[in-house]
């Protein structure tokens, strides 16, 4: 299985960390973000990656020759969901696609790998005790999930805190046929609203992931979800990188007992 790394956007709410370095390169606990990541796929014997870059690519590809990369020329125009569609020839047999300014553990993608399902999201079920000290970023802007009986019933960020069974953190498994229903969705909806408004977003190009993802499930396709227990941080805003540095040398270190 190949993981996919979506990392074109610039990071402008991590200013000054990304004035000249893409979001990943910045460092939390003596490695880059993007380090802890390739961490985290290695120490399951995933070594085949695929990253998607636009600001700041090259800095990537001469760190990182051996990755496969794709190029999201228009990264300024577009946003998650059309970065990860640029790697759509490296689906095929299935895939674990990661947002590349998390923080997460080896653990969580283990868990992924033991999925036996066509479509799994990983979700922090411990989302709100991380909110209580972001103030920069309020929990209205989680990408939050509600669940039954095993399945994702709804994934937006207009969720109430006490609806949610958790946060999504950016981590997803699609088998073979999870990564056909994608696409598929993703064509035909592309189809339709090119260069219109989908969903929230005020232009099909401009749509996040979990808007298609939405889409999906009210259209009839089951996720499931797989919880973790913290294991995960995101980087979105300066606060959050000192708050990164400040515990995930613990956090991103500690063995279950």
């Amino acid at each position: 299985m190949k993981a996919i790394i979506i990392g074109a956007g610039r990071g402008q709410r991590l200013m000054p960390s990304t004035a000249e370095a893409p979001k990943c390169f910045a460092e939390v606990g003596g490695r880059r973000i993007l380090e802890w990541a390739i961490e985290a796929f290695v120490d399951n014997d995933i070594d085949r990656i695929c990253f998607i870059g636009g600001y700041r690519i090259e800095s990537v590809k001469t760190a990182y020759p051996r990755f496969d990369f794709k190029h999201n020329v228009d990264w300024e125009n577009n946003n998650i969901l059309a970065s990860l569609m640029h790697a759509e020839a490296e689906m095929d047999g299935g895939f674990i696609c990661c947002y590349s300014d998390i923080l997460f553990t080896g653990r969580v993608i283990d868990r992924c790998l033991k999925s036996t399902v066509d479509i799994s999201l990983v979700v922090d079920t411990e989302w709100l005790d991380r909110y209580r000290h972001r103030m920069n970023h309020p929990s209205d802007d989680a990408e939050k999930v509600t669940v039954a009986n095993g399945l994702v019933t709804r994934i937006h960020r207009a969720i109430a805190e006490s609806d949610a069974h958790g946060e999504f953190v950016g981590v997803a498994r699609f088998s073979a046929a999870g990564a056909r229903q994608l696409r598929d969705h993703y064509h035909r909806a592309r189809t339709e609203y090119a260069g219109r408004p989908y969903r929230e977003a005020a232009q099909f190009e401009k749509a996040y992931l979990i808007q298609m993802l939405q889409d999906m499930i009210e259209s009839g396709v089951t996720m499931h979800h797989i919880d973790t227990a913290g294991e995960y941080m995101e980087i979105d805003t300066q606060e959050d990188f000192e708050l990164a540095r400040r515990d995930w040398g613990v956090l991103g270190t500690h063995e279950e007992s």
